[in-house]
């Protein structure tokens, strides 16, 4: 293009970050790297790394959580851009604009830490940080898009495998905000929503209770909720 110089502008880095967050034990878990070069060598950190010349950013999120984590062709993952981190001082290496993701993967396998990765873990997210760079702020800005977008959106069911019982669907909620739900309430506005969920049928799985088998589901087609399925306010009064 006549007039431009491409050498006008001081050049910048492009990398990823992935908040890849999960269920295990009932609590919200974190996929986190150990560092494994500076800066920041043997702190904790999203996994992540630079943006190559020929691919996409979701293309490098794919490419370096397989080779931070190990997690390679992953049945389930929900991927979604989140923002993009650009404060100059982020990085103190150079300039880096970050494109952070936020990821939902339900029932995962264990991490094997790769690339420069000192070690690859799922870790509580109440105990994640603090972390590396600005990760602690890409965590929880991820764990706030989730949590708000499993009042609108059918996003819940992410979290979950392929047929799930209602008390597993409950238990994301609860896990997610942080907060109890009741039980018969929620069975009731979640079968109330159209295509949010479908039975399978003549499927059960024993839950261990006294009562019968629990019914299971599947991830219907709807993808938002009408109405939307609200969290309790803070002082902690159910749905």
């Amino acid at each position: 293009m006549q007039g431009y110089n491409k050498y006008a502008y001081e050049p910048f880095a492009v990398t990823v970050d992935l908040a890849v967050l999960t269920l295990r034990g009932a609590a919200l878990h974190v996929l986190l790297v150990e560092r494994g070069q500076e800066p920041y060598a043997g702190h904790w950190a999203l996994p992540g790394g630079f943006v190559e010349p020929d691919e996409s950013a979701e293309t490098a999120a794919r490419r370096e959580l397989a080779e931070e984590t190990g997690l390679v062709d992953v049945s389930g993952l929900h991927l979604e851009q989140l923002r993009t981190y650009s404060e100059p001082d982020r990085d103190p290496r150079m300039r880096v604009v970050s494109v952070a993701f936020a990821a939902l993967l339900p029932d995962p396998p264990e991490p094997h830490a790769g690339s420069d990765a000192a070690q690859a873990r799922w870790l509580p997210y109440d105990s994640a940080g603090p972390l590396a760079f600005d990760h602690d702020r890409i965590l929880a800005d991820a764990h706030d898009r989730v949590g708000a977008k499993l009042e609108y959106t059918c996003l819940a069911t992410a979290f979950c495998p392929p047929e799930f019982t209602l008390g597993e669907l409950q238990q994301v909620y609860e896990t997610v905000w942080g907060t109890a739900l009741d039980r018969p309430n929620f069975r009731r506005k979640v079968l109330a929503t159209p295509g949010f969920v479908e039975p399978v049928p003549g499927a059960a799985r024993l839950t261990g209770g006294r009562g019968k088998p629990a019914a299971l589901y599947r991830a219907g087609t709807a993808t938002t909720l009408h109405p939307p399925l609200l969290r309790p306010p803070r002082e902690g009064r159910p749905v």
